[in-house]
């Protein structure tokens, strides 16, 4: 008899075989499913009129409101005053809303759970704000955790009996559903909440419903486009030539382009958490000077190169297509500009505002592909693919995300350069791991604590 933890443990206790399938089973599993796919309806349509609205906001913002105020177009100090108006709006609601706005980009993307009722209007005021004034941050992050925070509220509403891991397999359904057509595949959204959960963390009995409510939202999100006519904005880009078979000159390239990312991903983060930790002190007026920064950005871009502004704005996720299909209109000098000033924009975005971390990297990494696609030996479609792999894992150190994303953004001649892009991704993800710090361990606590300090004036 061997003894455990909490007391004696007996052989057949020790070694009685549990059945993982054994909830699936249950009669009351079935309407689990039932739930989760009647939750996924309403989440996917308040998902959609999200982006819906995001994306409505963006021109009226910086094309219909300045020619409303007299101007004959956006002048090119434009962005300057809306993103700090923009800061003074997030600034605002993560202080005085429940729930603090959602998480901090800058942690990178996490799924610790739905969030409550009470929180999803700061959550959804933060990201609209943001999003809509130009902040470098995607939507994922806003969407999963309203459409988490929606499913199991309306669960709980439903069936107040109803037991905890059952609503967190709802909540998580929610989650499943509201991201299921953005990434361009509900596989793909499905694979990203597995990575960030941690595949021990979501055992099959939890994925089914998710994987369900995942598949249904895909269908809404195709409806709702069609009927009304706005798309799905799913992430997937058209009229992608044949890719080439990969060469072995491209397998090398793979190397460093791996290498790079992580490189440019380490100082992105790293950047981002230090001016954080400068942001939380003083949230209002510190969010409004990220602002103010991410406006310059896009003035310096815009008097540099002669573009629009709103090309360096944004997540990067409506000009990835425009990025690889017109990647001869921009010159290599443009390109390093709109690189230089994206990042750093990226950084400011990550420390203050409220959003998504993985389409800005992606950008990124493809506008840094591009580049290297004009050395010998690489192909556009292979740097394009490798570039946004290695980014994203860098920022986001989901390796199978990574893969699937940047594979699957280019359709059929992603297929073809997949073995390149794992490699990229492989590389990037060891580096960044390498350049992580370990966390740093926990003292021991002492065997006889030190008395504790007098109190002032009394010694």
């Amino acid at each position: 008899m061997s003894v455990g933890p909490a007391g004696p443990v007996g052989p057949a206790e020790a070694t009685e075989p549990q059945d993982p399938y054994a909830p699936v089973r249950d009669r009351g599993y079935l309407k689990l499913l039932l739930v989760a796919a009647a939750v996924g309806l309403p989440v996917c349509a308040v998902a959609f009129g999200f982006l819906a609205l995001v994306h409505a906001l963006e021109p009226l913002l910086y094309d219909d409101l300045p020619r409303a105020l007299g101007f004959a177009g956006p002048p090119i100090w434009w962005p300057v005053p809306l993103l700090v108006v923009a800061g003074l709006l997030v600034g605002l609601t993560i202080r005085h809303l429940p729930g603090g706005g959602g998480h901090e980009p800058a942690d990178g993307l996490s799924v610790s759970g739905a969030p409550p009722l009470s929180a999803l209007p700061g959550v959804a005021l933060a990201a609209l704000a943001s999003l809509s004034f130009g902040a470098v941050l995607g939507p994922e992050a806003p969407l999963i955790a309203l459409g988490g925070g929606l499913a199991l509220g309306a669960a709980r509403l439903l069936n107040r009996g109803m037991p905890a891991e059952a609503a967190a397999a709802v909540g998580a359904a929610g989650s499943f559903a509201a991201i299921s057509a953005l990434l361009g595949s509900p596989l793909v959204g499905a694979f990203l909440l597995m990575e960030v959960a941690g595949m021990a963390a979501m055992p099959g009995a939890v994925l089914v419903p998710g994987l369900l409510a995942a598949g249904i939202g895909a269908l809404i999100f195709t409806g709702l486009g069609d009927w009304t006519g706005l798309g799905t904005y799913s992430l997937a880009l058209h009229d992608i030539p044949k890719a080439a078979e990969p060469t072995v000159p491209e397998f090398g390239w793979a190397l460093v382009i791996g290498v790079l990312a992580a490189l440019a991903a380490t100082g992105v983060r790293r950047l981002a958490v230090f001016l954080k930790g400068r942001v939380v002190r003083h949230r209002v007026p510190a969010t409004m000077l990220m602002g103010l920064v991410v406006g310059a950005l896009a003035v310096a871009f815009a008097a540099a190169t002669g573009k629009s502004a709103t090309e360096m704005l944004y997540s990067g996720q409506s000009a990835l297509g425009s990025l690889f299909h017109d990647s001869a209109g921009y010159t290599v000098t443009a390109l390093l500009m709109l690189i230089l000033c994206k990042g750093l924009a990226y950084c400011a975005s990550l420390s203050a505002f409220r959003g998504g971390p993985i389409f800005p990297a992606l950008f990124l990494g493809a506008a840094g592909g591009v580049v290297l696609s004009h050395l010998p030996g690489l192909s556009l479609t292979a740097a394009f693919a490798m570039g946004s792999g290695a980014m994203c894992v860098a920022m986001l150190k989901l390796p199978m995300t990574s893969v699937l994303l940047a594979t699957l953004l280019l359709g059929r001649p992603g297929l073809t350069v997949m073995p390149l892009v794992i490699v990229a991704v492989v590389v990037s993800y060891v580096v960044v791991l390498r350049l992580t710090p370990a966390p740093a361990e926990s003292a021991p606590a002492p065997a006889h604590p030190a008395p504790p300090d007098p109190a002032p004036g009394t010694a």
